[in-house]
């Protein structure tokens, strides 16, 4: 889909002014969860000149995917939503030209990576858990679970829902969630389920307890996860979901009237920690836009706020978050991670492992 987030855009303006160093419009290619405020968007472009054109592109992993097929031709500028889960497989090919964001400084150490280079700039982070519908827990008179070694549980059987790790982030996060917490094969960190053989040995047990695998985040969230208002509308049937910490607070402020309590929580002992990326197109036809646009992305007002746009916590010191995600979408605490290096050099192979384990 494509979108201009300007107020007052041309099209007829921009064709004429797209020649070499000369383009009044700067592309953003994303994943389907883009969004800003117009206003906040619409003071970047009365300050920099430049008119912002959106172009989001479906799940992260597939507009990953894509924009490393045309990196030669750019659809845009800038990629944003690339996370540390994809991250070295960008990198890897080529997709983005160094550059040091204004505001780089700003940024919370833990969230730097490539500092070598400045070929990323964090925007920024969130877990992905698994969520539950606090109703169906309540009528059945069940306990939620609250870590991975829960979901294998008999009592939990046929309830969870997730994403598939080769095409969707969610659900590769989970995946490297479960890798971070039993090992690849080897001896498991839990105390209360051996795994007998790391992750792959957890994930049998997954599969014979029932879990069910969809494409995408959208698809498992509203349309199979019975406590989100999208899946009640479509009757879902999973109480458990693949999602992320910050996914309660998006039923509270867009129900109407908002409830005091969220009717989702998450189980904490599930979560795996993301940080999203943003980079300059390593062929860009608008480099100085595609800067200027990095910066912005660092600023404080786009900063604080892309929490009630995009549920996702700012990378930047002092930025400001609304009382609704302390409230109902805290951090994790001791969420799972994996070093990048460890990411890049298992992923393929984890992801390839999984699908024959999981989808065959």
């Amino acid at each position: 889909m494509v979108g201009t987030l300007a107020a007052c855009g041309s099209s007829s303006d921009d064709a004429g002014d797209s020649g070499a160093g000369g383009s009044k419009t700067v592309t953003l290619v994303s994943h389907d969860s883009w969004a800003a405020s117009k206003d906040v968007v619409a003071a970047f472009e009365k300050e920099s000149g430049y008119k912002v054109r959106v172009l989001e592109d479906g799940d992260a992993g597939q507009a990953v995917n894509k924009a490393i097929l045309t990196k030669d031709n750019p659809q845009g500028d800038v990629f944003f939503g690339v996370d540390n889960t994809l991250l070295s497989r960008a990198l890897d090919n080529g997709l983005f030209q160094p550059y040091e964001a204004k505001g780089s400084d700003q940024v919370r150490p833990e969230y730097r990576t490539d500092q070598d280079k400045h070929r990323v700039t964090p925007v920024d982070t969130g877990d992905i858990c698994v969520n539950y519908d606090k109703a169906y827990f309540d009528q059945h008179g069940l306990t939620p679970p609250k870590s991975f070694d829960d979901l294998v549980k008999p009592e939990y059987k046929d309830l969870l829902v997730t994403e598939n790790a080769g095409s969707s982030s969610p659900g590769l996060g989970f995946l490297l969630g479960t890798a971070a917490q039993y090992g690849d094969g080897g001896t498991s960190r839990s105390s209360e389920a051996e795994s007998g053989g790391g992750w792959q040995g957890y994930w049998k047990k997954l599969k014979a307890n029932g879990v069910k695998v969809v494409d995408s985040w959208e698809q498992a969230y509203n349309e199979e996860f019975s406590g989100s208002a999208g899946g009640k509308k479509a009757k879902g049937d999973r109480p458990l979901v693949v999602s992320y910490a910050s996914s309660p607070p998006v039923e509270v402020v867009y129900a109407d009237p908002q409830p005091d309590t969220a009717p989702t929580g998450v189980a904490d002992g599930t979560c795996f920690r993301q940080v999203e990326y943003a980079g300059l197109l390593g062929n860009a036809k608008n480099p100085e836009g595609g800067k200027a646009l990095l910066d912005f992305l660092l600023s404080k007002s786009f900063q604080e706020d892309m929490p009630l746009n995009m549920f996702v916590y700012p990378v930047r010191e002092g930025a400001q978050v609304p009382e609704v995600f302390p409230k109902f979408g805290p951090q994790a605490k001791d969420p799972q991670t994996l070093d990048p290096a460890k990411i890049a050099d298992n992923r393929d192979q984890w992801v390839k492992s999984w699908t024959s384990l999981v989808l065959k």
